[in-house]
C-alpha cells in the first residue's frame, strides 16, 4: 500500500489521457521519421529499419523523461490533470524515470507476443487482436493492485495521483 495518501486517477482517465498521449506522439514520431529519412536518404521502409526504431525509441524517452523530471506531467498528462510522482516524499530522479519508461514498454511488449503465438495457433490475423487488446495490456494489472496502479509504477517505485485543481469553497461562483 502507499506509505502518503494519494488519490489515483481513475481508468477512464488514464485512458483518455493514453489517447491523448498517442495522437501527440503520432506527430512527434511523424516529423522525427520524416527528418531521419531525409537525413539518412532513406527512401524504404524497410531500410536502416533498426537504426529507425532506436531514433524514435530514444526521442520518445526523451519527450517522456523530460516532462517528467520537470513537472510530473506530460501535455496529455497536464490537460487530464495526472501527475507521477515518487511513492516516497523524495522528488523523482532520472534513474527511476528511466527504469520507469522501459517497464512501461515490458507489458505491452509480451502482450504482443502473447497474441503473435495466438494468432498462429488460431489463425486469426495478429494485427486485428494487437488492435482491439494491445492498448488496454497495461490496464490489467490495474485490477489487482492495492492502488489501482500500473505494474511499471509499481516496480519503479511511482504513483499516478489525480492532479485536479482543489476548488477553494471561499471563492464566489459567477
Amino acid at each position: 500500500m502507499l506509505t502518503h495518501q494519494f488519490t489515483p486517477p481513475g481508468r477512464w482517465r488514464r485512458f483518455a489521457c493514453m489517447i491523448y498521449e498517442g495522437m501527440l506522439l503520432f506527430g512527434l514520431v511523424f516529423i522525427a521519421g520524416l527528418l531521419f529519412d531525409v537525413v539518412t536518404d532513406s527512401r524504404h521502409a524497410l531500410k536502416l529499419r533498426v537504426g529507425r526504431q532506436i531514433f524514435l525509441f530514444v526521442l520518445i524517452s526523451i519527450y517522456f523523461l523530460s516532462a517528467w523530471l520537470k513537472s510530473g506531467q506530460t501535455l496529455a498528462m497536464k490537460t487530464w490533470h495526472i501527475r507521477l510522482q515518487s511513492r516516497t516524499p523524495r522528488p523523482l530522479k532520472l534513474g527511476r524515470l528511466l527504469l520507469r519508461y522501459v517497464l512501461m514498454w515490458l507489458f505491452p511488449l509480451l502482450t504482443a507476443l502473447l497474441i503473435e503465438t495466438v494468432a498462429k495457433q488460431t489463425g486469426q490475423p495478429a494485427l486485428s487482436l494487437l488492435i482491439v487488446f494491445a492498448p488496454f495490456s497495461n490496464f490489467i494489472y490495474t485490477w489487482f493492485d492495492p492502488d489501482k496502479q500500473f505494474m511499471h509504477d509499481r516496480l519503479s517505485h511511482t504513483v499516478l495521483v489525480d492532479a485536479r485543481p482543489i476548488k477553494n469553497s471561499d471563492e464566489p461562483t459567477t
